[in-house]
C-alpha cells in the first residue's frame, strides 16, 4: 500500500537518495567532484529544515512498507531565492564543496513550482509519480498560486509523457547548466 503524505525531519534520509538521483541526470558541472556521500549529506540535512518541508516549500513523500519511495519538492516560484540560499548554505559548510552550490533559476513568476520530482527505481512504473502529481494542487492552492510549473529535459520524453497526461503543457524553454528544458505549466482550481 502507497501513501501519500508531507514529509517529516526523520525522512531527510531516504529522501536524499531519490533527490540524488535528479542531480546524476541533470548533469551539474558544479557537482561533479562532490563525492556522492557527502553531496546526498548536505541534502538530507536540507530536508532536515523547516524551510524545505513546510515554510518556503512543500515536500511529499511516497511511502510503502515504511520506506520512502517517492518524493516531490515545490513552493511558489517567489520563495525560489530563499529556498536555493538553504542549500547554498549547508554546501558552503562541507568540505567536500570547493565552493557553495549555486542553483541557477528555474522558476517564472507567478506559478507554484515543481522543483523535484523522483521515484525510487525499484517502484517506477506503478503509478507513484502520477500520485505524487495528483497531490500537489492541495499545496499550490494552500499557497495562494492557481498554476503549477515544472522544468522537464529535452532528452526525457517518458517524464514529459507523464507531465501532459496529468494536464501540463509546454509554454517555453529554459537552459539550466548545460541542458535545455521544457518549460511546462498547469492550471489548478483555487
Amino acid at each position: 500500500m502507497i501513501t501519500i503524505r508531507e514529509a517529516q525531519q526523520e525522512d531527510a534520509g531516504q529522501i536524499a537518495p531519490l533527490i540524488n538521483l535528479i542531480f546524476d541526470e541533470m548533469q551539474l558541472e558544479e557537482l561533479e567532484d562532490v563525492p556522492e556521500p557527502d553531496l546526498e549529506q548536505v541534502i538530507a540535512m536540507a530536508y532536515r529544515t523547516r524551510s524545505y518541508l513546510s515554510g518556503d516549500a512543500t515536500t511529499v513523500v511516497a511511502e510503502a512498507d515504511g520506506q520512502v519511495v517517492g518524493v516531490a519538492f515545490g513552493y511558489p516560484g517567489q520563495n525560489e531565492a530563499r529556498v536555493d540560499e538553504v542549500l547554498r548554505r549547508l554546501s558552503a559548510k562541507s568540505a567536500a564543496f570547493d565552493t557553495p552550490f549555486e542553483a541557477e533559476p528555474e522558476t517564472a513568476a507567478g506559478e507554484w513550482y515543481l522543483d523535484s520530482i523522483a521515484v525510487s527505481p525499484h517502484y517506477q512504473g506503478h503509478g507513484i509519480g502520477k500520485r505524487l502529481l495528483a497531490s500537489l494542487p492541495t499545496y499550490a492552492n494552500r499557497d495562494h498560486e492557481n498554476v503549477m510549473g515544472l522544468i522537464v529535459d529535452f532528452e526525457n520524453p517518458d517524464a514529459m509523457a507523464l507531465y501532459q497526461r496529468v494536464g501540463f503543457h509546454v509554454v517555453g524553454t529554459k537552459m539550466v547548466g548545460d541542458h535545455e528544458y521544457y518549460h511546462m505549466q498547469k492550471r489548478v482550481a483555487a
